[in-house]
């Protein structure tokens, strides 16, 4: 702004004086030609301005912030600031043609106002579609951002109307030249005092259009659009008879040269490049095979490559990327370095899957694209591809699942889709047809269908319902263990229902087998994946009684009229279903009766109403029946509830035990009470507008603590110990001695102790106890029996005796054992005792001498025992009751050691066929032990053996062996040794049987015989019998003969004869009656009883009738001693099989022989003989003395 008059002449005054007061510059300035030349400051006029001097001598002077200096007009400049207030811009036009431009060379008026910070600026103006290219002299530049180091800052402008588009160089690049259009601006910033190269640029001109060639790969179609906002410009296909243009779009189709244009600067910032190209598969291969693609098409454009593949139905694709891995990122925009590929595809349904990946990951491979796909590939501006390939398509078949089906008529499979998965349905075929559906397929008779799934993993879009409908008689319900059916659809998941029905009244009941049942909230899950729920359907709809898991007190459910019960398991659970029982339940009022058994010990189980935390329905009742173990106490108490409000009737609470107590939900409910319980909820009819009636309550259990307090006192029975064990699995059962908790007690004989049990049954307790006695008996004398009698235990005790143990000590002898019945009977397979006391004997080295109870056929059975040491023989008695077993359960006494290991004595009466085992059966006898049976067969039968079940050992050492030999006999009649059959045989009379074990290498021997008795045919007495009548006949005649010769002899002559001696004579004087030995194997003095005397009068010889006076003497007869032992006699095991030496032959009386004959009474017309004493029959045999069979016979 200019200053005139007396303003004008007062600034200047001011000026001046400044001026002559301060250090000041003055510059004399000439621009070249075309160029302006302005210097401005921005400080105000008052503290700095820039005058221009004229006039003569310098007289006139006009200042202002800024001057502008014409070309070629000099002026004298004068500035009163310092430099750095001062900006300098000088403006020079480059002016261009077609073909040319003016000035061609840029140069740079250096030596103007070199003190100051200088900005020289050449503007270009050129016709419209004329472009101006500046080239670079001398060094390059390059694009910074940055100050430049050497002073000189270049700045590009494309428009001066768009100040974003300016870009900044410095030295030391490689752009060498501009391509500028009109209105485009170039300038150089330089400091001060910098030196400026005196040429910069060499300006030419020329038309935009650019012709370039490209060639379009087959199958391509290339799509040039311009960008939003983006300058105008054209693109031209050039070659026909005028250029094809387009402002906004140009198509390109496949052809081998095409040649292109654009009409402006940096058409690629202008345009985008889009290329599509097309692939086509079948089921297995695609046409082509390679996306390919030419990487240096349009390669200085953004680019955007599209491949459309088109597939069957329920085909894969599967994509390889040779040249780099792809990562995703379809979560987090775009890819950093611009190249980003997009993956779409097109569903069944039509829906769009899209994913986007970046270069540089680690997936090579993207499998399993099912459907129409398409992918794309973004390529920034001068993006490089390395190759031309870029991925490689296969096609493949789509895999799906085929299942069969196969059920009863009444069960429906329901499969529905869950997941949105467009490509994944479910098919039946039905012959040959295919019905499919997307969403859902009912089966309602799958007796033999075949499922058929278009996805290969089906189990994750489909829920499988296995529905069966059971309907219930009054009475009863048809199948009524219910289970679910695990060979259907395994991995998918499932949900088994059966739907139940019985009439309006009564009710369906479910018993749910150990452990029962666990009630959860809706929101729970069950640990084993196998969750139950119960529905009631009522008019006013359903209702959810509750879901449970297994393992809980709930035992049944009793559902009203009809109702769905439920099970849901997941995909892959292994099925463990519950198989609940369906039964026909009584008639009822209420919705549901859940009954639940409460455990033992302390616990706390939850319950919940029907559609709980919803509403419980209006009008209805539900019953829970509890029942609660012995010596514990329950407490009731409601956790959550709601209570609504009631339009007609009230809410009631109603617990039965055996009276009646009705309550509120607000009232006190019970607590520390014992014993089994009902509780019934009742609703009202309710206000629907407002919340209704639920409930949540806990049952608590705890125990009431009483134990059972016993003092045992073992001092009042010698010997007898006890052990007391837990055999139940109650945790909570408690038994302690003296105070101190033990899972088992053993009392010692002879101690007192403070027994306690706590909250144990009886039947987890077992008590058990045992005696010792030392049996003793001195040698040469005669030793008694004692009874073995169960002694009375304390009363306290509140578990009955399982069973009572005596062991037996004794040395160096022979046990014997008998029962005070009479008899004792083996228990075995087939021949087992039912009475009820048992009996088990033992030897100390625990080998079974067998299990037995009594009236049997054994008379007594003899264990010996150790040669060297105290050995022991167990009697446990077992029985249900001992406290009515008062009378002693077996005889124990002592005898002389024996030779076997056991002798077991056998008398046969009875018909029925008795069983003997070995001991130790079925394991086997011991090593080198000696068995014998002594077996008494009754007169007039027969005993006939069967070996039923014998097993023999691989002996190591000596052998095994079975012999059978009559009592009277020496011949064996049967010797089998391990390695020989054994068959069965017929023994006449009374037998030993002898078994004898080896020391096995292999197997045990054990063997078990049957014995039955025989009546006997004797062929033999018949014919005596009747060559006996036939003799008596001949006698009777000639004794007639003999009387008539005598009588009539006595008539002739009638003589006494008083002294005839004929037949008499002293047994002393005769050895007939002399025996050297009877072998000990004939001897049977087991046969006899104390009840029978064999030596009942004298045994003498036939006699004549008495004729006169005899020598005054009875017969002498030299008997031999009887056996001093009746129990005693030998084995009949021969030396040389035997490891024990057989007995020594034992003498034995003649008359307590059974085959005892006296030789001179056979002389004897008389078997009687008269003596001075009474007359006695003697018995000439003991066959009349052995056992008849009972009556059975």
């Amino acid at each position: 702004m200019r200053l005139c008059g007396t303003c004008a002449l007062l600034l200047g005054l001011s000026l001046l004086t400044s001026l002559d007061s301060t250090e000041s510059l003055q510059a004399v300035v000439r621009p070249n030609k075309g160029s302006i030349v302005e210097v401005s400051t921005k400080k105000p006029l008052a503290e700095c301005a820039v005058c221009k001097v004229s006039g003569a001598n310098g007289t006139q002077t006009s200042c202002d912030s800024s001057l502008s200096l014409q070309h070629e007009a000099e002026a004298n400049l004068l500035f009163n600031c310092s430099q750095q207030s001062y900006a300098v811009t000088i403006t020079e036009t480059i002016d261009c043609t077609e073909s040319t431009c003016s000035p061609q060379t840029v140069e740079v008026q250096s030596s103007i106002l070199t003190e100051f910070h200088r900005t020289f600026i050449w503007e270009l103006k050129a016709p419209e579609k004329i472009f101006v290219s500046l080239a670079v002299l001398g060094e390059g530049l390059v694009a910074t951002s940055q100050p430049c180091r050497d002073g000189l800052q270049f700045s590009v402008d494309l428009s001066k109307a768009n100040i974003k588009e300016q870009t900044v160089y410095c030295h030391g690049g490689s752009v060498s030249h501009f391509d500028l259009v009109s209105e485009a601006a170039v300038s150089l910033e330089v400091k001060p005092e910098t030196q400026v190269p005196p040429m910069l640029f060499q300006a030419s001109s020329g038309p935009l259009t650019k012709p370039e060639a490209v060639s379009i790969d087959p199958g391509f179609t290339v799509v040039l659009s311009r960008d939003a906002g983006a300058p105008e410009c054209e693109v031209c296909v050039l070659g026909g008879s005028a250029p094809d243009c387009s402002a906004t779009e140009k198509t390109l189709k496949s052809a081998e040269k095409i040649s292109v244009a654009f009409r402006c600067l940096k058409s690629q910032d202008v345009f985008s490049v889009k290329m599509t190209s097309k692939i086509g598969c079948t089921k297995s291969s695609c046409t082509p095979a390679a996306a390919e693609v030419d990487p240096n098409l349009f390669k200085d454009f953004k680019r955007t490559i599209k491949w459309d593949i088109n597939v069957p139905d329920r085909t894969l694709l599967s994509l390889d990327f040779p040249s780099y891995g792809l990562k995703d990122n379809s979560a987090m925009g775009k890819c950093q370095n611009g190249f980003q590929h997009t993956v779409s595809t097109t569903k069944y349904d039509g829906t769009i899957q899209m994913k986007t990946y970046c270069k540089d990951g680690t997936a090579s491979k993207l499998e399993n694209l099912l459907g129409a796909t398409t992918v794309t590939v973004e390529v920034p501006k001068g993006g490089e591809l390395t190759e031309k390939t870029a991925f490689n398509v296969k096609a493949a078949p789509r895999r799906g699942r085929t299942m069969s089906v196969t059920s009863d008529p009444n069960t429906i499979i329901i499969i529905t889709k869950v997941t949105a998965d467009p490509d994944c349905r479910v098919c039946v075929n039905e012959g040959s047809k295919q019905k499919c559906n997307p969403q859902t397929l009912r089966l309602t008779d799958p007796h033999n269908a075949s499922v058929e799934f278009t996805c290969p993993q089906p189990q994750d879009v489909f829920n499988v319902e296995i529905n069966r409908e059971i309907d219930c008689t009054p009475r009863s319900c048809p199948d009524g263990s219910v289970h679910a059916e695990n060979t259907f659809f395994p991995d998918f998941n499932r949900t088994f229902t059966w739907d139940l029905k019985i009439v309006s009244t009564q009710a369906v009941q479910l018993d749910f087998p150990e452990p029962g049942m666990r009630q959860i909230s809706n929101e729970e899950m069950c640990p084993d994946d196998h969750t139950y729920s119960v529905i009631v359907y009522l008019r006013s709809g359903p209702a959810n009684i509750g879901n449970f898991c297994k393992g809980g007190p709930v035992t049944t459910i009793l559902a009203l009229y009809r109702g769905r019960v439920g099970m849901h398991v997941p995909g892959n659970a292994k099925l463990y279903p519950v198989d609940f029982k369906l039964n026909a339940g009584p008639k009822t009022d209420k919705v549901a009766t859940v009954k639940a058994s409460l455990p033992r010990g302390v616990s706390n189980t939850r319950f919940i109403t029907p559609n709980y935390p919803a509403d419980f329905p209006d009008l209805q009742q539900i019953q829970w029946d509890f029942k609660v173990p012995g010596m514990h106490n329950y407490t009731v108490h409601f956790l959550d509830r709601t209570e609504p409000e009631c339009l007609a009737g009230n809410v009631e609470v109603e617990y039965r035990n055996g009276k009646e107590v009705k309550r509120t939900l607000t009232s006190p409910q019970p607590q520390h009470q014992q014993g089994d319980f009902s509780m019934v909820l009742k609703n009202c009819q309710t206000n629907k507008t407002l919340q209704g009636l639920s409930l949540s309550y806990n049952v608590s259990v705890m125990r009431s603590g009483h134990p059972v307090l016993c003092t045992v006192d073992l001092t009042k029975h010698q010997g007898v110990s006890l052990h007391i064990q837990k055999i139940g699995s109650d945790p909570y059962c408690e038994i302690s001695i003296n105070s101190e908790v033990k899972d088992e007690i053993i009392m010692a004989a002879g101690t007192t102790a403070h027994l306690s049990f706590l909250d144990c049954p009886n039947d987890d307790i077992r008590l058990t106890a045992s005696q010792k006695k030392i049996m003793t008996c001195p040698s040469g004398t005669s030793c008694p029996s004692e009874s073995l009698v169960v002694p009375s235990l304390d009363s306290c005790l509140p578990m009955p005796l399982h069973s009572f143990t005596w062991v037996l000590n004794t040395e160096n002898k022979t046990l014997d054992l008998v029962s005070p019945a009479g008899s004792l009977q083996q228990s075995l397979p087939g021949q087992e005792c039912n009475r009820s006391l048992l009996l088990h004997v033992a030897q100390a080295n625990g080998f079974s001498v067998g299990d037995f109870c009594s009236n049997g056929v054994i008379q007594k059975i003899q264990v010996r025992s150790n040669v060297s040491s105290v050995s022991s023989v167990s009697v446990m008695a077992m029985a249900p009751h001992f406290s009515k077993t008062r009378e002693p359960v077996l005889n124990v006494s002592v005898s002389p050691k024996i030779s076997e290991t056991i002798i077991y004595r056998v008398n046969l009466v009875t018909a029925a066929p008795t069983l003997l085992a070995s001991p130790n059966w079925p394991r086997g006898m011991r090593p080198y032990s000696i068995v014998s049976w002594i077996v008494a067969v009754p007169a007039g039968y027969q005993a006939h053996l069967r070996f039923v079940n014998v097993s023999q050992p691989k002996c190591k050492n000596l052998h095994a062996s079975v012999k059978v030999q009559m009592l009277n006999q020496r011949e064996e009649l049967m010797t089998r040794r391990e390695d020989e059959e054994i068959v069965d045989l017929t023994v006449p009379q009374s037998f030993y049987l002898n078994m004898s074990n080896c020391k096995p290498e292999e197997g045990n021997f054990s063997a078990t015989v049957q014995i039955i008795l025989q009546k006997k045919t004797n062929l033999l007495a018949i014919l005596l019998g009747l060559a006996g009548g036939l003799l008596l006949l001949l006698t009777v005649l000639a004794v007639v003969c003999v009387l008539y010769k005598k009588k009539k002899r006595k008539k002739e002559a009638d003589i006494f004869r008083p002294n005839d001696h004929h037949f008499i004579k002293a047994r002393a004087n005769s050895d007939s009656h002399v025996y050297d030995y009877i072998d000990g194997n004939f001897a049977r003095p087991y046969l006899l009883d104390d009840k029978h005397d064999f030596t009942q009068g004298m045994q003498v010889d036939s006699y004549q009738t008495f004729t006169g006076p005899t020598d005054k003497t009875l017969p002498v007869i030299n008997e031999p001693e009887p056996e001093p032992e009746m129990e005693q006699y030998s084995t009949f095991l021969d030396p040389a099989e035997s490891f024990i030496p057989s007995r020594p032959r034992t003498p034995i009386g003649r008359q307590d022989s059974l085959g005892f004959q006296d030789r001179r009474l056979m002389d004897s017309e008389l078997f009687t003989f008269k003596s001075t004493g009474d007359f006695n029959t003697i018995r000439l045999s003991g066959a009349d003395l052995e056992p008849q069979p009972e009556e059975t016979l």
